[in-house]
């Protein structure tokens, strides 16, 4: 395999060149979790997966009705997950995260014992009310003498995630929610540890192989142990490549069409759900931050961006190198999808980078 084929398979695995499910819980269980710090992203994310003609209000749908969860549960970051899987992933993943979040819990002095009565409180006022704001957290609590802002009460109220007392809610407008886990999910089930541990080690390469153990063990926030016990389990089958192991757990996908280009979200899996990079760089960084990479025969070739012009959006794409006429078409097409998802008209323009 070489590293175009890793790229087309990752493409096909990741179903941004095979038609994933058109229900929004079913595609985020097909990843087992799906990034999602900047919401709105996420949901594009999703949408680019799906069958059919899916719009933004059906992935809010579906996280207002509790079928999509959005919480702390790896590395930690906020992350999509279908409700039927939070309990047996929290289990699994909670002690590592627990572990990153404690030099902060240290620096900020949102110590154990503290934590210990922030969660009564929590927990009680989310049994009186059904989904509280983060702000409405802070003044339940500070009624209790806990007083909490910022970054120390975000450490807090992800604390009570990570403890599966709390997960999302249903949006208030723009403002997303918590409510308690209980009633939210109810019916998900919970697996052993080295069930869990197989689990999502399937669903990781099923959906972003073929990938290697750093991968996982990045994505996942596990072990590398963890991971090599879970490639175990799972019977997966590797390939060396450029000095590099691969692991996949599903037979290799037919290759990319040539022209196949996507307008991918930031922090989307293609781009950030992998540690070795040689397969598919990310492109540069700015200020930091990855942009929104557009993504043609499975590599970078440039970035983009939305913007409202009046009441259509404008795709405005800045390209590394010369497009081909199949490209250009392909990006019309994604560009149109794109405003389908928002309920807007939409064009695009093209730019050629001041680098290339």
């Amino acid at each position: 395999m070489t590293r175009a084929r890793i790229a087309a398979a990752r493409l096909a695995d990741q179903r941004l060149t095979t038609a994933g499910p058109g229900d929004p819980a079913a595609m985020v269980a097909w990843f087992g979790a799906v990034q999602a710090q900047d919401y709105g992203a996420a949901t594009w994310a999703l949408a680019l997966r799906m069958r059919g003609a899916v719009t933004r209000a059906d992935i809010d749908r579906a996280v207002d009705e509790g079928r999509v969860l959005r919480t702390h549960v790896m590395r930690p970051t906020w992350h999509f997950v279908a409700a039927a899987d939070i309990r047996w992933l929290l289990a699994l993943t909670a002690p590592r995260v627990h572990r990153a979040l404690r030099w902060g819990h240290g620096q900020l002095g949102t110590d154990a014992p503290l934590r210990m009565r922030a969660m009564t409180v929590i927990e009680r006022a989310l049994t009186d009310d059904e989904a509280l704001t983060r702000v409405e957290l802070a003044a339940r609590l500070a009624r209790s003498r806990i007083p909490l802002r910022g970054t120390a009460l975000a450490l807090v109220v992800m604390h009570a995630e990570v403890e599966a007392i709390v997960c999302s809610g249903p949006r208030r407008g723009r403002q997303p929610t918590y409510t308690l886990l209980d009633r939210r999910a109810p019916a998900a089930k919970a697996l052993d540890r080295d069930a869990a541990l197989a689990e999502l080690i399937v669903r990781y390469f099923r959906s972003h192989g073929p990938a290697t153990v750093r991968d996982c063990a990045w994505w996942s926030g596990l072990t590398i142990a963890d991971v090599r016990r879970g490639l175990d389990i799972a019977r997966a089958r590797s390939e060396s490549i450029d000095g590099l192991t691969y692991w996949s757990v599903t037979p290799s996908r037919a290759a990319a069409p040539p022209d196949a280009v996507h307008l991918l979200p930031i922090y989307d899996e293609y781009i950030v759900a992998y540690r070795d990079l040689a397969a598919v760089p990310r492109g540069p960084s700015r200020w930091g931050i990855l942009p929104q990479p557009v993504v043609s025969r499975g590599q970078v070739a440039g970035v983009w961006k939305a913007v409202r012009d009046r009441e259509q959006l404008v795709v405005e794409v800045t390209h590394d190198r010369r497009l081909s006429r199949g490209e250009r078409a392909a990006l019309e097409r994604a560009a149109d999808r794109y405003g389908r998802f928002h309920g807007r008209p939409s064009t695009f323009r093209l730019r050629q980078s001041s680098d290339a």
